[in-house]
C-alpha cells in the first residue's frame, strides 16, 4: 500500500502578511488563500479558500496586542481544525501577552498561560515562536513548542561590525542570562543595568553595574516597547564614557513615544527583526528578517528533521 505524503500549506494572519510572504518564498511554496469577511460591528471571519483536508498547515501570525491579532489566530486555528487539517502549527514570531507569565501581585491573571490554553483548544498541534519573554512559558503548553532564538540572526551581524572593545549589556536584571549568552558567543565583557519602576513603563531610577568607559556597547533585549528603558540605558552608558551604544531587540513593539525617544537618544543603532511590522521608518532602526529562520525550521518540522542547529543559545 502506497503511503500518502502529507502536503504542507502556509497561511497568513492579516498583520503578518508581509513576513508570511517572505517565509513562503524562502520555503518554496505559495502563500495559501484566506479571505477575511468583516461585519459592520467589527466582528470578522477568516475563511480558507482551498482544501486543507489531511494537510500540514502553518498559520503565521504574531499576536501582539490589541486582542484582534490573537483572535484572528484563534479563529484560523479553529477553521483549520474543523476543515480536517492533519497537523496545525501556529507560527508566532512574537508571542503576545508573554509579560504576564506569573502573578506579580494579588488578583491578577497569568495571561501567557491562558493564551497557551486557548491556542491548544482552538486546534494548534504545535507552536513555533521566537525569543519568548520568559523561557518557562514553554511549560504552559501540552503540545510541542519550538522556541527559536534571534541570536542566529543577530550574531552574524554583530560580528560583521568588527567592533573593538565590545561589551554586551543587559538593560535590566531579568535579561542578564541573555546578555551573558551573547557575551560568551562574542567573547566579550558584560555589564548590567539595575532599574526601579514607579509603575509599568515608567522608570524611577537606573544604575549601571560594570565599567563601559572606552567600550563599544551592545544592549541585548527580547523586545522594545516604549523604548524608555533602552534609551535611558544608552544615555547613561554614554555619560559613563562609552564610545558607542547599539541595541539588539528581537521584537519591535515600539508603542507610545518610542520612535521619538529613539531618534532623540544617544543610541547609534537599534537592530530588530521583522517579527512585528514597523509602524513607521527611522534612520536609526535596522531590520533583519527572520523569514529564512522560520522557513528552514518549518521545512525541517514538516520533514521530521532535527532543528537543534538553530539553537545557538
Amino acid at each position: 500500500m502506497t503511503k500518502i505524503k502529507t502536503q504542507a500549506k502556509i497561511f497568513a494572519c492579516t498583520q503578518s502578511t508581509e513576513l508570511a510572504e517572505k517565509i513562503a518564498k524562502a520555503y518554496g511554496e505559495d502563500l495559501g488563500n484566506v479571505i477575511t469577511s468583516t461585519y459592520s460591528d467589527g466582528e470578522f471571519q477568516p475563511s480558507f479558500e482551498e482544501s486543507v483536508r489531511g494537510a500540514r498547515i502553518f498559520i503565521i501570525g504574531s499576536t501582539n496586542p490589541g486582542p484582534q491579532n490573537l483572535m484572528e489566530m484563534l479563529l484560523m486555528l479553529d477553521a483549520a481544525k474543523r476543515a480536517s487539517a492533519r497537523h496545525i502549527t501556529a507560527v508566532m514570531p512574537y508571542f503576545g501577552w508573554a509579560r504576564q507569565d506569573r502573578k506579580d501581585k494579588p488578583r491578577v491573571p497569568i495571561a501567557a498561560k491562558l493564551v497557551a490554553k486557548m491556542l491548544e483548544t482552538a486546534g494548534a498541534t504545535r507552536i513555533i515562536t521566537m525569543d519568548l519573554h520568559a523561557d518557562q512559558i514553554q511549560g504552559f503548553f501540552e503540545r510541542p513548542v519550538d522556541h527559536l532564538f534571534a541570536s542566529t540572526i543577530f550574531l552574524p551581524y554583530l560580528r560583521s561590525l568588527n567592533l573593538d572593545n565590545l561589551t554586551i549589556a543587559s538593560p535590566d536584571m531579568g535579561g542578564s542570562k541573555r546578555a551573558y549568552a551573547y557575551s560568551k558567543a562574542l567573547e566579550s565583557e558584560v555589564v548590567i543595568c539595575y532599574k526601579q519602576r514607579a509603575k509599568a513603563n515608567v522608570i524611577s531610577h537606573m544604575e549601571l553595574i560594570g565599567n563601559v568607559e572606552g567600550k563599544n556597547v551592545v544592549l541585548a533585549d527580547d523586545m522594545v516597547d516604549t523604548a524608555g528603558t533602552l534609551t535611558k540605558a544608552a544615555d547613561l552608558m554614554m555619560e559613563r564614557g562609552a564610545l558607542s551604544v547599539r541595541a539588539i531587540c528581537t521584537h519591535p513593539i515600539l508603542s507610545g513615544n518610542a520612535y521619538e525617544r529613539i531618534e532623540n537618544s544617544k543610541l547609534e543603532e537599534l537592530i530588530v527583526t521583522d517579527s512585528i511590522p514597523l509602524s513607521q521608518e527611522s534612520k536609526k532602526i535596522r531590520v533583519l528578517s527572520c523569514a529564512d529562520l522560520f522557513a528552514d525550521v518549518m521545512h525541517k518540522v514538516h520533514h521530521n528533521k532535527s532543528i537543534s542547529s538553530k539553537f545557538i543559545m
